[in-house]
């Protein structure tokens, strides 16, 4: 049930890891895609827009958890490269500790704010209610995407990228269900499609966990093992709190820029929404990609073999390059007919809705190398150990899209709102491939018997565990 990326091919290894996450990220893209479909044809464009609204706040808060759940399973893969099991189990116990203290205080934090961020963003009066109905449940379900979201890292840690796959594949059969049930039945609105949500990602968190106990008995743990242990839970909080902050920090930008998205009106609000959600969908790639290479690099760093490392990032790149020239000439075939699957047909604005979101996402396509190379090389540089980078590269993202919305959006309006993701990306590539190199550069100098003789056996850095 378990793989190891230490031998073998580095573009086999990488593609056959990532296709498996690939499908899982897909499935949970698929939970948005549907509430989008759904509110967007059948409660009109102002609840689109109203869902769309809450993108940024959204990503700020669930962007951190899945940060952090993130960072807290790369010990766990540089144990298992390692091979010293019991640590892993230890690292995987106190990143459950920490899940449910962090789940428990951001659910009460953002549940009492949500409706004070919501008008500090300035999103239009004709919105707020369905806006508030839906971040609201939304945010009551944080526990739902810390069970699945660390649960999942700890299995592809382990190199096992397909199991997580099924369960979000059950899952997003009931996401559909259910968002009918309660939209259309139950007269839920926008809340009902929240719920539906919520309700699909803990049943795939409850199904992993459930199959983990059972399947995995590399995962069994003493009562010693499982007991909270300051030492580990520092060396967790020092690998996946910057990673948390890294998607908030990013998403400081994005509420920026959506909070003068917002003052355009709701027609634009509507378009940035469909199109967001239809750039999140073709974005998987990257994500899956991200991911393999942090799992790659954590096991290869946990086994000291560091010349695996530069190999593995040149070719996720590659596959990163080919992604990017087809995602584009798709969208140059299809876009307005994606973005049709979020609008009604007898939406009176629905001309110029399309015209902004094929104008939204073929902006963002045309600068999907530079996004690929965000995710491909900021992921290794978690997976090395070096996750404070993961701040430094989120501010420069943050920069370029507050300036973006602060200053250029009230100038030049929708174009501007379009081009800030790719100015946030390049800002962030111009930090992170120098950051990349450096960090192999210095791992080479910390272990430079490791590095010469890599097919032999060698304990692992003990830096890179503990987040250092």
């Amino acid at each position: 049930m378990t793989r190891d990326l230490t031998t073998g091919s580095p573009m086999r290894l990488i593609l056959g890891f990532a296709l498996p996450t690939l499908f899982g990220l897909l499935f949970q893209q698929f939970y948005n895609l549907v509430d989008a479909m759904i509110v967007g044809k059948l409660l009109g464009a102002q609840a689109l827009a109203a869902v769309g609204a809450t993108g940024s706040i959204h990503f700020f808060v669930i962007g951190f958890c899945m940060g952090v759940c993130t960072g807290f399973a790369i010990p766990v893969a540089q144990r298992m490269g390692a091979g010293d099991h019991s640590q892993m189990r230890r690292f995987a116990a106190n990143a459950a500790w920490l899940s449910a203290a962090f789940a428990l205080v951001l659910t009460v934090a953002t549940g009492l704010l949500c409706r004070r961020i919501l008008g500090l963003m300035r999103t239009p009066a004709d919105i707020v209610p369905d806006s508030y109905a839906y971040i609201f449940v939304l945010f009551m379900g944080i526990p739902a995407v810390f069970l699945y979201n660390l649960l999942a890292g700890i299995i592809r840690s382990l190199g096992d990228s397909r199991t997580p796959v099924y369960f979000l594949a059950l899952s997003s059969g009931l996401n559909i269900l259910l968002d009918f049930v309660l939209i259309l039945f139950c007269r839920a609105g926008v809340a009902g499609a929240a719920l539906a949500t919520v309700i699909s990602q803990a049943v795939s968190g409850l199904a992993c966990l459930f199959y983990m106990r059972k399947k995995y008995p590399i995962l069994h743990m003493t009562p010693e093992e499982r007991r909270p242990d300051g030492r580990f839970c520092r060396a967790l909080c020092a690998m996946g709190i910057p990673m948390g902050l890294q998607y908030s920090i990013t998403a400081i930008g994005s509420i920026v820029l959506q909070t003068s998205v917002n003052t355009l009106g709701s027609t634009y609000v509507a378009a940035v929404a469909a199109g967001a959600k239809l750039y999140q969908l073709i974005a998987c790639p990257y994500d899956a990609m991200g991911a393999a290479m942090a799992t790659y690099c954590g096991q290869n760093v946990g086994a000291c073999k560091l010349d695996r490392l530069g190999r593995g990032v040149r070719a996720c790149a590659l596959l990163g390059l080919i992604y990017a020239a087809a995602a584009l000439a798709a969208m140059l075939a299809f876009a307005p007919q994606c973005a049709m699957l979020f609008l009604d047909p007898a939406e009176p604005e629905l001309f110029t809705l399309v015209g902004l979101t094929r104008q939204y996402v073929l902006t963002l396509t045309a600068f999907f190398f530079p996004l690929a190379l965000v995710n491909i090389v900021r992921f290794s540089i978690q997976g090395m150990g070096f996750s404070t980078f993961a701040i430094l590269a989120g501010v420069l993202e943050m920069a370029a899209r507050t300036a973006a919305g602060h200053f250029f959006v009230p100038i030049l309006g929708y174009s501007a709102a379009c081009f800030a993701s790719p100015a946030a990306w390049i800002c962030a590539d111009l930090f992170l491939i120098p950051a990349c190199i450096a960090c192999i550069r210095r791992l080479r100098r910390r272990y430079p018997l490791q590095a010469d003789a890599p097919d032999r056996p060698q304990p692992a850095p003990v830096h890179a565990a503990a987040g250092r």
